[in-house]
C-alpha cells in the first residue's frame, strides 16, 4: 500500500482548485507541512470544514502529522458543534483566520503557516478521521476511520471506476463527510488526479469545469436533478467520462433523464460513514437504474433475515445488509457497547439497511431497518437529533420527525409537534439555530396528540397531517 496521500508525484501542475483559487501539489504539501509542524503531538484536532483551500490544507496537515481530524460542518448549530468538540476531545480548531469565532479550543489560522513539505511515518492502522454520524437514535457517534481503511476504499474505487491521474475530478460537495472529503479530496490526491471543487454544486459550475478537463464528476441525486433542469449544462457534460451519484438513492426518473440529456448512464454506489464505499457499478460494466451495483474488490456482503437466518440472494427477498471489508471503520469513539452491537468480532458490520441481492450479485437498497434516517439532498439526517432539538423549545411537549417525499431533495424533514403558542416557521427557525440548517424541518404539522402503541412508543407509520 502506497502512502495514503499518494507518495511522490509531479508537484508543479495545478492539483487542487476550489472556486477561483488553486494550488499545485508542491504548494499544498508545503502549506500542509506547516500545519503538521504546528499540531504534531496533539491528540485530536477539528477542522472548520468550509468549501475552501484552507480546509484541504488543514486535513492534509492532520494526515501528515498523524493527528486524527474531526471535520466540523460550517453550518453546525452550537449544540451539534459543541458535542463533536467535547466528545472527540479536540484540542485545536484549524480554520482560516477570521472564519471561525466560536468559543472552545484555540484556533490555529492555517493560512498563516508554511513548512518544508516533509512527512514522518504514520502507522497504517492509525486513525485518520473521526466522522460524526447523523445521531439517528441519540447523540451523534464518532466513527473512527483508519488510514488503511481510507486507502483500501479509494484503491477499490479507482479500480472499479478506472480512475487514473489522467482524470480531472469535479464536484461541489461539502468537505465534512465521506462523499466530498474522502472521495472528492483524498481520492484525488491518492490517485494523483487534479481536483476542481466548484464551491457549490451548481449545474452551470459543473458544466464550466469541462473547460478545465473535468472528466469524473461526483454528485448527490439533488445535484443531478438540478443538472437535468438545466439542459444546456447537461449537454456540456456529454464530454465527461463518468458521472457518479451517491449519498442517497438516485430516483429512476432522474437516472433516465440524465441519460437522455448527457448520454451517460450514471454510476451509482453505496456506502456509509462506517464503511466508506463498498458496493458500486463499474466503469466497464452495466449500470441499472434503482440498483447500486456489486461489491468492490475485497468486499463481502450478505443478507440476514429477521431472527438471524441467512437471507437468500434471489433478487427478491429483502434482508438486512451486512458488510465485511478492509474499508470498514475501527469502532465508535469511546462507545464499546455500540461498537460491539454493530461490528461483530468476525468483522461483519450491520448496516441497518434493508437490501436485496440478485444471483448475479447486484444490490438494491430497499430502505432502513428503522424509519429514523432521513436522506435529504444527499445529507443523512437523524430524526432523533431533530426531535431532541424541537423538544428543547419551551413550548413543545412532544415531537416526532420523519422523512416525507420531496421532488427535489428526495426526502424532506417533516415534523409532527404537540405545542402551544408557537407556529411551524418559528419551530423550524429554532431548530436551524441549534443544528445544521439543512436539518431544519421543512414542514411542521401542529397536532393534538401523537399515535402511540401500548408501550408508549410513537408509531411513526400512523403519523398523518
Amino acid at each position: 500500500m502506497m502512502d495514503l496521500l499518494g507518495g511522490e508525484r509531479d508537484g508543479h501542475g495545478e492539483a487542487v482548485r476550489v472556486g477561483d483559487r488553486a494550488v499545485s501539489r508542491e504548494e499544498l504539501f508545503g502549506r500542509a507541512s506547516g500545519v503538521a509542524a504546528e499540531i504534531r503531538g496533539a491528540g485530536v484536532v477539528a477542522v472548520h470544514a468550509t468549501a475552501a483551500l484552507e480546509t484541504v490544507t488543514a486535513v492534509v496537515g492532520g494526515l501528515l502529522a498523524g493527528v486524527p481530524v474531526v471535520p466540523l460542518p460550517p453550518d453546525s448549530g452550537p449544540a451539534e458543534r459543541d458535542h463533536s468538540l467535547r466528545d472527540s476531545g479536540a484540542e485545536l480548531v484549524l480554520a482560516a483566520r477570521g472564519a471561525y469565532e466560536a468559543e472552545g479550543p484555540p484556533v490555529v489560522p492555517v493560512d498563516e503557516l508554511t513548512g518544508n513539505g516533509t512527512q514522518g511515518t504514520v502507522p497504517a492502522d492509525a486513525t485518520a478521521l473521526i466522522l460524526y454520524t447523523s445521531g439517528t437514535t441519540g447523540a451523534p457517534k464518532g466513527v473512527l476511520v483508519s488510514r488503511a481503511a481510507i486507502a483500501a476504499g479509494l484503491d477499490a474505487l479507482a479500480e472499479a471506476w478506472a480512475w487514473t491521474p489522467e482524470d480531472v475530478v469535479v464536484h461541489g460537495l461539502p468537505l465534512f463527510h465521506v462523499h466530498g472529503l474522502v472521495l472528492g479530496v483524498l481520492g484525488a490526491l491518492r490517485v494523483g488526479s487534479p481536483l476542481v471543487h466548484t464551491g457549490r454544486p451548481r449545474a452551470g459550475a459543473y458544466a464550466a469545469a469541462r473547460s478545465r478537463g473535468g472528466s469524473l464528476y461526483f454528485g448527490v441525486p439533488t445535484v443531478w436533478s438540478r443538472v437535468c433542469d438545466d439542459p444546456a449544462s447537461a449537454e456540456e457534460l456529454r464530454g465527461a467520462r463518468l458521472l457518479v451519484s451517491g449519498s442517497a438513492p438516485l430516483p429512476v426518473p432522474v437516472f433516465e433523464r440524465l441519460e437522455r440529456l448527457t448520454g451517460h448512464r450514471p454510476v451509482e454506489r453505496y456506502g456509509m460513514t462506517e464503511t466508506l464505499i463498498t458496493v458500486s457499478a463499474r466503469a466497464d460494466g452495466d449500470r441499472r437504474p434503482g440498483y447500486v451495483g456489486t461489491p468492490l474488490t475485497g468486499v463481502e456482503t450478505k443478507l440476514v433475515a429477521e431472527g438471524g437466518a441467512p437471507g437468500p440472494a434471489d433478487g427478491e427477498t429483502p434482508g438486512e445488509l451486512y458488510v465485511r471489508a478492509p474499508m470498514v471503520f475501527s469502532g465508535y469513539l469511546d462507545r464499546p457497547e455500540a461498537t460491539a452491537e454493530a461490528l461483530g468480532a468476525d468483522g461483519w458490520f450491520r448496516t441497518g439497511d434493508i437490501a436485496t441481492i440478485g444471483p448475479d450479485g447486484w444490490h438494491r437498497i430497499v430502505g432502513r431497518a428503522s424509519t429514523d434516517l432521513i436522506k435529504s439532498g444527499g445529507y443523512r439526517i437523524g430524526a432523533g437529533e431533530v426531535e431532541n432539538a424541537l423538544l428543547a423549545h419551551p413550548a413543545v411537549r412532544e415531537a416526532a420527525v420523519v422523512g416525507t417525499p420531496h421532488a427535489d431533495l428526495g426526502e424532506q424533514v417533516t415534523a409532527f409537534v404537540v405545542a402551544d403558542g408557537v407556529d411551524g416557521e418559528q419551530l423550524a427557525a429554532f431548530v436551524a439555530e441549534l443544528l445544521s440548517v439543512h436539518k431544519r424541518p421543512r414542514t411542521v404539522h401542529l397536532v393534538e396528540t401523537l399515535p402511540r402503541n401500548a408501550m408508549g412508543k410513537v408509531v411513526k407509520t400512523r403519523l398523518r397531517p
